[in-house]
């Protein structure tokens, strides 16, 4: 390896969660504040919760249930028979 152009390595660098909980690590930087860690993250936690402020799921929804009626809904297409000239 070459010297000096590599970043200083430190073995037990401390990543601080907004949630309170703190790892050791080894990184290139001392200290390193994270806003979500596996300990309050919503997917490993079990809370995950569905935060559909724009009403986007449930246009979805409605969408969804609609084409379905209409797809019941619809008439079969009739058989084209050759026309005779």
């Amino acid at each position: 390896m070459k010297k000096e152009i590599h970043p200083q390595y430190h073995k037990n660098a401390k990543i601080t969660c907004a949630c309170g909980a703190s790892y050791n690590v080894g990184s290139t930087v001392p200290e390193i504040e994270v806003e979500i860690c596996s300990h309050c993250h919503p997917f490993y936690s079990g809370k995950q919760k569905l935060v559909d402020t724009a009403r986007r799921v449930d246009r979805f929804k409605k969408m969804s249930l609609k084409s379905e009626e209409m797809k019941k809904a619809k008439k079969p297409k009739a058989v084209r028979t050759k026309k005779e000239k």
